[in-house]
């Protein structure tokens, strides 16, 4: 590896090329560090202007963020000192800077070079769950935000989108109190748990309500699919809102590839309600992955169990919808009634990774083992070619 294969060319280029081995290994060793809005090595995106060491081995790196007063300046600083004192025993001082108008032009240039307006069109390999509901109130957006941090520590890149934008409220299940960074014309998501996440709420400075209809619902999840740069994500999880109005038609015609998970409770009312939201993919053309119950058996201290909300409505579902779709719409599982699922959500801590042990975890754990065996790619899929037969 040459130095110039650890940074771009042009606007973006260190202000001092490394020459000494010194020099050289300081820059191999930022190579490791990731941005962790961007989630690509701070050297490839030209955010190192220069690395200096001193006659007694103290070493001095310019750093250059993204914009002035970047949220994730502190994590960035942190990283390249720890990463730094590993090559050298002098002492290391990181300088923050910020790159020039011309510079995040640049940049964003180099990131959307190839890439299409619309990253998850017909054309894109990322797996997509769209988390429908019939009604509210099922602890949708709760599975969601699990079942993202779940899929994103087995080690796949997972990105979760909140467009339930009058009730959102993904924010708070993952405890994000950061605005997303601009870079440009490109969004940049902020990062819990390992799942890039955005949503309408971190736009917003007070617990206002948002009184949008429909053309203004279209464009904000169409500015979450379109402005917001990703990356390559293994995994997308759209939170829907309840019911099947315009969010979910939206979804249909800027997801192509989007599949349904239904949530339900055990309840029979709602899980009508549930199998009306999954019929959807009947005019939407979205195939049904499957059902996850909600609100399950409850289990007691003792080891009783108490079916607070009734029993079987996620496999009436299952059924129904296998019926109707005439295609296998498996039940995933069914996560029991849990106080341990709700305090977790309320501090913003996903059950699935701070209590795994617990009842809830546990289900969770099981659902993600079989979404994260679904591999993304061309599997299944209808690909827009034709036979051609031999004359001969």
């Amino acid at each position: 590896m040459t130095t110039t294969d650890l940074y771009p060319t042009g606007l973006l280029a260190p202000d001092v090329v490394p020459e000494s081995e010194g020099q050289i290994a300081a820059w191999r060793a930022l190579a490791t560090v990731i941005d962790p809005e961007i989630r690509q090595p701070i050297t490839t995106l030209g955010m190192v202007s220069a690395v200096e060491f001193s006659e007694t081995d103290d070493v001095t790196v310019v750093i250059r963020l993204t914009i002035a007063g970047c949220p994730m300046q502190d994590t960035i600083h942190y990283d390249v000192a720890k990463t730094l004192s590993r090559v050298t025993d002098g002492e290391v001082s990181v300088r923050l800077t910020s790159m020039t108008p011309e510079q995040r032009v640049e940049l964003q240039e180099n990131l959307t070079a190839n890439r299409p307006r619309n990253p998850f069109g017909k054309e894109s390999l990322t797996k997509i769950y769209a988390v429908a509901s019939g009604k509210g109130g099922v602890g949708k957006s709760t599975i969601t935000a699990n079942l993202a941090v779940g899929l994103a520590d087995q080690g796949l890149s997972v990105g979760l989108i909140d467009a339930d934008i009058h009730g959102f409220s993904i924010p708070g299940l993952l405890g994000i109190t950061t605005k997303p960074t601009k870079v440009q014309d490109l969004i940049m998501p902020p990062v819990a748990y390992g799942v890039k996440v955005m949503s309408i709420g971190m736009f917003l400075d007070t617990d206002q309500p948002v009184a949008w209809r429909g053309p203004m619902l279209h464009r904000a999840l169409e500015q979450f699919v379109t402005d917001v740069y990703w990356g390559d994500l293994d995994v997308l999880l759209i939170d829907l809102p309840p019911g099947t109005g315009d969010i979910a038609i939206s979804t249909a015609q800027l997801l192509p590839n989007a599949e349904l998970l239904v949530i339900t409770t055990p309840e029979h009312t709602a899980a009508q309600v549930a199998a009306r939201a999954g019929q959807l993919s009947t005019q939407t053309d979205q195939p049904v992955s499957g059902v996850i119950e909600n609100m399950g058996p409850m289990q007691l201290p003792d080891g009783t169990t108490i079916e607070v909300f009734g029993s079987g409505g996620g496999q009436a579902v299952s059924q129904r919808l296998t019926h109707v779709l005439e295609q296998d719409v498996p039940l995933l599982g069914s996560i029991p009634l849990d106080p341990v699922l709700r305090s977790d959500s309320e501090q913003g801590t996903p059950t699935i990774v701070t209590s795994p042990a617990s009842g809830a975890g546990q289900a969770l754990g099981d659902i993600v083992a079989k979404l994260a065996s679904t591999p993304r790619g061309l599997s299944g899929r209808k690909l827009p070619v034709t036979p051609r037969h031999s004359t001969s």
